[in-house]
């Protein structure tokens, strides 16, 4: 069974940083590409950023220039550095990761928990 595990979130206050980390582990196979969604009360889940296994890169319009994500192959890991907060980046922050099977259906996404990420102003 492999699983995601995200840390790194917290309370902070506007113009802070934080780095938050998301871990694969179990009896992995192959992870295609990985991402963080956040999900604000009473919004719907949105894609923040994304990454692919070779490192192509893909961001919100509303976080481009000051989050970056970056990943670790040999370590099944995903990071999201975020850097010059707001208050509207306050939301609970999930990784995905599109896993690869050796058996049908060869491929599906895995969820972490998520974590909560609150910017004060």
């Amino acid at each position: 069974q492999v699983q995601l595990v995200e840390s790194g979130g917290g309370l902070v206050q506007a113009g802070d940083s934080l780095r938050l980390s998301c871990v694969a582990s179990g009896s992995i196979f192959g992870i295609g590409s990985m991402g963080w969604y956040r999900q604000a009360p009473g919004e719907q889940r949105e894609l923040v950023a994304s990454i692919t296994r070779g490192g192509t890169t893909d961001y919100a319009d509303s976080v481009k220039g000051r989050f970056t994500i970056s990943r670790d192959n040999a370590k099944n890991t995903v990071y999201l550095q975020m850097n010059s907060l707001k208050p509207e980046d306050t939301a609970v922050y999930y990784c995905k990761a599109d896993l690869v099977l050796d058996r049908f259906p060869y491929r599906s996404d895995l969820w972490g928990q998520g974590t909560q990420v609150t910017v004060s102003s």
